[in-house]
């Protein structure tokens, strides 16, 4: 049956076989994503005079204008749970600055509320001062989705981290 079909067909020659052009790859636009993060880097200043956000004393407090005080008072207390953190201790303020960025695009895919920032104490900087501790603070208070932070609780890293809640999406 199968002769009957082919017919007068007849194999081609070894060197006709006509061989198919692999795919291209797709182009990776380089430029845009250059752009993209030139702009997330650019979204938070650190020219932004903040000092009348924070309460007095040491520990670095902010409630955006709107909400009630209740809403730190739950924060401190640990009312929400933590879901996610994450750790700049030894990274420059560039790199600390980026890391923050992209944890919190991170945190507001994957609907998180409440994390925690380490951004530690400072007892390996020059002046035994926190380099980032306030940089953090001001590139918080500059994301819409910050809603509060507060120091954390001793057992969480104390005056070296913060807890912040951030909007529902």
């Amino acid at each position: 049956m199968f002769r009957a079909a082919v017919g007068n067909a007849r194999p081609l020659p070894q060197g006709l076989r006509f061989v198919h052009p692999r795919p291209k790859p797709r182009p990776v636009p380089r430029q845009a994503l250059r752009d993209q993060r030139e702009v997330l880097l650019d979204s938070l200043s650190d020219h932004v005079y903040w000092a009348d956000s924070l309460e007095s004393g040491e520990e670095l407090a902010f409630l955006r204008p709107g909400l009630q005080n209740q809403v730190l008072r739950k924060l401190r207390r640990g009312h929400w749970i933590t879901q996610d953190e994450l750790d700049l201790h030894g990274l420059t303020v560039a790199q600390a600055k980026l890391e923050l960025l992209q944890f919190l695009q991170h945190c507001q895919k994957n609907s998180f509320r409440c994390v925690r920032v380490i951004h530690g104490k400072g007892l390996r900087s020059k002046n035994l001062e926190p380099v980032l501790k306030n940089k953090v603070a001001h590139w918080l208070m500059q994301r819409e989705e910050t809603l509060a932070f507060c120091q954390a609780k001793a057992a969480d890293g104390g005056s070296g981290a913060m807890l912040v809640l951030l909007k529902a999406f």
